[in-house]
């Protein structure tokens, strides 16, 4: 096996899939799926950390993700404010850096002002870098990027248009895992992920123990990445 099969990947992105069904399998409301979920984003951030990866895209609420019932929504709404405000400490004590990809303008009030202290305090942290994906969705993204550039008189090109998405001076995707069986990827990160290995894996996100997280890991390292080119 070469050196770069076995390399960790340096950025990975989480399509966060099954909490509802999970919690159903358990005759629970889906609220307590997305509850055990965020328990397991800590634990994803920590075996990232033991892991040596560079940084984490979750794909918390899409911009499809509205057409939920209304108590589900607020549901998450407030597991999002409680993630934020109990967790920025220790995330910052841990030289995490936090950016939100979204369009925020759509949430309560106060959770734009916690997103926005999340990203402040932590803004020139130079460890594990934290993307959280909120109301978000890729076409948008390319949508607003271009606009962007237009507005600055920008040539939209290649470089100028990832230099002008949510991601903008990180490394592209080189994993994708997507738990609950599912094999697609629903507006996530589509440029980003245009390289990327994808993995999934049947077991739900509450099911996603460091384990089967180091597994889909092996998996990223049993394959050969050509990029268009030819290896021997």
């Amino acid at each position: 096996m070469t050196e770069e099969k076995k390399s960790v990947p340096r950025h990975i992105g989480f399509i966060m899939d099954g909490n509802g069904r999970w919690a159903k399998a358990k005759n629970r409301p889906r609220s307590y799926g997305h509850k055990k979920g965020a328990d397991v984003i800590e634990e994803v951030v920590d075996a990232s950390f033991d892991h040596g990866v560079e940084a984490v895209s979750l794909y918390a609420f899409s911009t499809e993700n509205w057409k939920r019932p209304k108590e589900e929504i607020g549901a998450l709404f407030d597991l999002f404010l409680e993630y934020f405000i109990s967790e920025l400490d220790d995330l910052d004590k841990n030289n995490v850096c936090i950016r939100i990809m979204g369009d925020m303008s759509a949430f309560p009030e106060k959770m734009g002002r916690e997103t926005d202290e999340a990203m402040y305090k932590t803004r020139n942290n130079t460890g594990l870098k934290l993307n959280i994906a909120l109301n978000y969705g890729s076409r948008a993204e390319v949508v607003r990027a271009c606009n962007a550039l237009i507005e600055r008189g920008k040539p939209i090109d290649e470089a100028e248009l990832m230099n002008a998405l949510y991601t903008a001076g990180l490394p592209d995707l080189d994993l994708v895992i997507r738990t609950a069986g599912e094999q697609r990827l629903s507006n996530f990160m589509l440029l980003q992920a245009a390289y990327a290995e994808l993995v999934f894996t049947d077991v739900t996100f509450p099911e996603l123990t460091d384990e089967r997280y180091a597994d889909c890991i092996r998996e990223y390292q049993r394959r050969t990445r050509r990029f268009g080119a030819v290896t021997e």
